[in-house]
């Protein structure tokens, strides 16, 4: 591996961690993303990951079929904690050390987020999982992922989805939807176009900090994202 980046944050979706379930994990697709991982950090790249919550909940869907808002971004965020603890195990299980630092203080099952202990932890050759989002209802794991990554100084938000890149329209519901190799911040937002929400877009804009866009179902599609290769989006 030749990484084009020294430190990184890896956005995955909850959605991403089902495989062919209808709901919650599956433990061939993080033992995968896993090893993904693993080779990545044992390349010299420093890695965060924050991950979502949609394959146990949805804390937005469930507000708007009238249940409290804060309530359920809460509920939400418990989700992300539990799918961040299924990764650290997978990690710890092929030897790679790896920390859970939740903005949710659940000092019972992890850390809670601290600027400075995290930074200990890249010290210490640990990969980072961000849970809980920012601690606060009414942000996506987007925005928590763009957050983390400017506290972190990543070189890189790299979010992994269901398509290979960025779309002018849902590539499964339009067929004539075009797909773009790169694409300016501004025209993201212009354009409204759904792959982050526009706050974690305005935030990755303001930090210098450049999104790619990549499917995670390509064969060790990480690997070559990293790397620069491979089929994605640039947004910057």
């Amino acid at each position: 591996m030749k990484p084009k980046y020294k430190r990184i944050l890896l956005k995955l979706s909850g959605e991403g961690l089902m495989g062919d379930k209808n709901f919650g994990m599956s433990a061939e697709v993080i033992q995968d993303l896993a090893a993904q991982i693993q080779k990545v950090h044992q390349s010299g790249v420093e890695v965060c990951v924050v991950v979502g919550g949609g394959n146990i909940f949805r804390g937005a869907k469930e507000a708007s079929k009238g249940m409290n808002r804060s309530v359920a971004d809460h509920v939400g965020m418990l989700a992300t904690v539990m799918n961040a603890l299924y990764i650290q195990n997978a990690l710890e299980n092929i030897g790679t050390p790896a920390r859970v630092l939740s903005g949710l203080s659940i000092p019972q099952v992890c850390e809670t987020y601290a600027y400075r202990r995290a930074l200990r932890h890249l010290e210490k050759k640990r990969v980072l999982i961000f849970a809980g989002g920012t601690g606060n209802p009414y942000f996506t794991t987007d925005t928590g992922a763009a957050l983390r990554a400017s506290e972190m100084q990543c070189d890189v938000i790299l979010k992994a989805t269901q398509v290979d890149g960025v779309y002018s329209a849902d590539p499964k519901k339009d067929s004539s939807a075009v797909r773009y190799d790169s694409i300016s911040f501004d025209d993201v937002i212009k354009q409204e176009l759904a792959v982050m929400d526009l706050t974690a877009v305005a935030l990755a804009k303001e930090n210098g900090i450049p999104i790619v866009v990549f499917s995670q179902h390509e064969k060790k599609s990480l690997e070559t994202a990293v790397c620069g290769q491979g089929k994605f989006t640039i947004i910057k």
